[in-house]
């Protein structure tokens, strides 16, 4: 299942963090494809998140920084995907300051999360997975019966579908718990593949986090919105996207 929208259109102010987020993570990514092999090796491992260096107590602004670095296209654009969907409603409803504030405390949640489970791995880590997992359960906890417009491949069917939040998001964290714990040995001894426990870690801080930095009255007015009739809706700043 891939999300393509949502339907909350109650949002007040415009979303400027994470149209900065986006920013960065796209201009970082560019700066990356143009860096010649052995200096982007240099680059990984100066900034991204390196396990066995964090265990050790070294490096550990990487657990920032690292989220803002991608491995390929998709990874980036599927991050972004997401953070651009979920993020701007969640903005909404804590405030520019407080979603920044929950952003990073995702961010470095979900790397810590990770390397507990991975302590020996030289493996870089990088990726915004871990804080869009954070928004994600902001998400189902602030608006779980929003709409989201959601692909759903079956075999060679592809078909597009309106899907509550809780069905959609709960999915999608149920896989990365099976996925994580099957793959809990290789991470382990190995390291490397997809960081399913940063997403868990990022999901958990998301939970913590949401409703001590949430503000009651935007998020009432968002879910208002949203249940109000199309046709008594006038559109403005939180007009379909």
């Amino acid at each position: 299942m891939l999300p393509l929208s949502d339907d909350n259109r109650g949002r007040r102010s415009l979303p400027y963090v994470t149209w900065a987020l986006i920013a960065i993570n796209v201009l970082v990514y560019a700066y990356q494809a143009f860096l010649s092999p052995a200096e982007l090796n240099d680059f990984l491992q100066q900034w991204a998140a390196i396990p066995e260096e964090i265990s050790g107590g070294s490096a550990l602004y990487t657990l920032l920084t690292s989220a803002f670095l991608h491995g390929s296209w998709f990874h980036l654009g599927s991050n972004m995907l997401f953070l651009w969907i979920f993020g701007d409603n969640v903005e909404d409803v804590m405030g520019h300051v407080k979603y920044l504030i929950f952003y990073v405390a995702a961010a470095v949640g979900a790397g810590l999360a990770q390397v507990l489970i991975s302590t020996g791995s030289d493996v870089p880590m990088v990726g915004a997975s871990g804080a869009v997992s954070g928004l994600l359960a902001a998400y189902i906890l602030l608006f779980p019966h929003g709409r989201i417009r959601t692909m759903v491949t079956l075999g060679v069917f592809i078909t597009m579908t309106m899907l509550p939040a809780w069905m959609m998001i709960g999915y999608w964290f149920v896989l990365q718990l099976i996925s994580g714990f099957l793959s809990l040995n290789q991470v382990a001894n190995e390291g490397g593949g997809v960081a399913f426990f940063a997403h868990i870690g990022g999901f958990v801080v998301g939970l913590l986090l949401t409703i001590p930095l949430r503000d009651r009255d935007r998020q009432r007015s968002q879910n208002s919105a949203r249940d109000e009739p199309v046709s008594s809706r006038t559109f403005g700043l939180g007009g379909r996207r």
